[in-house]
């Protein structure tokens, strides 16, 4: 077992989860406009759609990798070009956080919980950042891929709960900062794409 894999990974997670995306803007926003356990409950919703979308990768590349070896480069390819895409698209982007809680609907905690598990399972851009981000994290010899990749996924819903439940209880000190600093979006823009494009780089030089 590759404790180090399982670090970066865990790291890249992190940096991931910080960066400004519709999930923990959207989460920033009704706890504001609702309060944080509003907030938390939408978090527990979207944690819990990526269990769904960790079964779909676990069981559909496991079978791939089971079969070729050159089949599963070429989905490493397609995530390592797919995370390079995405970094572009951050590149292009103004980099400017935009919170306008004005438009946020009150919703009760089911309300919520359920809206951030169908948002969340029904994204198919989803299943693809996944397909992309884990098959280069694979990180032991002995343990069958079904169990790593089920093992990443609960990494990633426990880190990204934690740090989208942290935005949500300080959910009204982090819209004062963001708002009295500006620049705070470029920095986290820059960030988003450097990790971007070093995770596309350690996926094409991983071993299967």
């Amino acid at each position: 077992m590759n404790i180090d894999i399982l670090i970066s990974f865990v790291f890249a997670t992190a940096v991931l989860a910080l960066s400004p995306g519709p999930d923990n803007i959207y989460v920033l926003m009704q706890s504001i406009v609702n309060g944080k356990k509003f907030g938390l409950a939408t978090v527990a919703g979207l944690i819990s759609g990526c269990l769904v979308h960790t079964t779909l990768v676990a069981f559909g590349i496991s079978a791939i990798i089971k079969e070729s070896d050159t089949v599963f480069f070429i989905i490493k390819l397609f995530g390592a070009l797919y995370l390079l895409y995405l970094a572009y698209k951050v590149f292009r982007s103004s980099g400017e956080l935009r919170l306008d809680s004005q438009d946020v609907p009150r919703k009760s905690l089911v309300q919520l919980f359920k809206q951030g598990f169908i948002m969340n399972v029904l994204n198919p851009k989803v299943s693809i950042f996944f397909l992309a981000f884990f098959p280069g994290f694979l990180f032991s010899d002995n343990l069958s891929h079904v169990i790593q990749f089920y093992v990443l996924g609960v990494l990633f819903m426990f880190v990204s709960a934690i740090i989208f439940s942290t935005i949500a209880i300080l959910a009204g000190s982090i819209s004062d900062y963001v708002l009295k600093h500006q620049r705070v979006g470029t920095y986290l823009k820059w960030l988003q794409i450097i990790v971007f494009v070093g995770i596309a780089i350690f996926i094409l030089a991983s071993e299967n």
